[in-house]
């Protein structure tokens, strides 16, 4: 698969955030060179989801993780965004309940794992926990680190289930960061999404890139593989994500389940009630 293993973290592999240029747009100049394209895969997107969902003997779990204003909603919105919501549903983590923190940190993401047939989003995802507490030292290193091997069983638990694991870390700059931040403040439909810790949390930028660079290190797998997408170009991130999406989708050679009732009969039964002489009005 190409474009898969294109962006895709070897398992074993070191991860350097510093090597990978946010700016990257492959071969490909701007939005209006690559929206036909685009446009083709949410098409097939959609197709595949509803195989994926009257197939019902799969599901799909895609994470997108990525620091502040990184475009997780506008890659839902623009991509993922064009399956069908029947057999679709989107989850964002936020803090911890306190009946979530009285658990163990998967106790929440299990309950919203996807069940056979059906596609589930999340927007940020059991690796927000880790993150935060490694970032902010919530924890000792000795329990984060243990975190790292908790996920990796709880992923393979669910592929060995059926449910197929595709994650995706938005890599964007900390300049680009900042211009995102200064168009949610002019503008007044994007201002009600910030807040004091949009800044804040910038002077830990460093911290944040070594521990997305830590959790890919240790968490990409075969059976539930991380990529890191560019994303400075929203066009270029939304093209990227789908061609991979789609991509594994059709790897999957999803089928239709055969008919579970006798065709024939139905048929039969159609012409009879076509034959039938049709009422005369007035």
């Amino acid at each position: 698969m190409k474009y898969f293993d294109k962006f895709r973290v070897k398992p074993g592999r070191k991860v350097k955030l510093g090597e990978v240029d946010p700016d990257f747009t492959d071969e490909h100049a701007s939005r209006e060179e690559v929206a036909k394209e685009t446009k083709s895969l949410t098409r097939r997107l959609r197709e595949l989801q509803e195989r994926l969902y009257a197939e019902h003997e799969r599901s799909l779990l895609i994470c997108l993780q990525a620091i502040d204003a990184g475009g997780k909603d506008g890659t839902i919105r623009h991509v993922l965004g064009a399956m069908n919501p029947q057999g679709c549903k989107v989850i964002s983590f936020k803090e911890p309940t306190r009946m979530e923190l009285d658990h163990d940190f998967l106790w929440r993401i299990h309950q919203q794992v996807p069940g056979k047939g059906e596609v589930a989003v999340f927007n940020r995802s059991h690796y927000e926990d880790v993150l935060i507490a490694t970032v902010r030292e919530l924890v000792p290193k000795k329990v984060a680190s243990a975190h790292y091997d908790q996920i990796n069983t709880f992923e393979e638990m669910l592929t060995q289930n059926h449910t197929h694991v595709l994650k995706f870390f938005l890599h964007i700059s900390k300049e680009e960061q900042l211009e995102r931040f200064k168009s949610r403040l002019d503008d007044p439909t994007k201002q009600w999404k910030i807040s004091e810790s949009d800044y804040t949390e910038r002077n830990r930028w460093n911290d944040y890139m070594r521990a997305f660079e830590k959790a890919m290190s240790k968490c990409s797998t075969d059976h539930a593989p991380w990529f890191i997408i560019p994303a400075n170009k929203k066009w270029f991130r939304n093209l990227t994500v789908a061609r991979i999406v789609v991509e594994y989708l059709d790897s999957l050679e999803l089928k239709y389940p055969a008919p579970t009732v006798d065709l024939a009969k139905i048929r039969h039964e159609y012409y009879k009630a076509e034959a039938e002489p049709k009422p005369v009005n007035g």
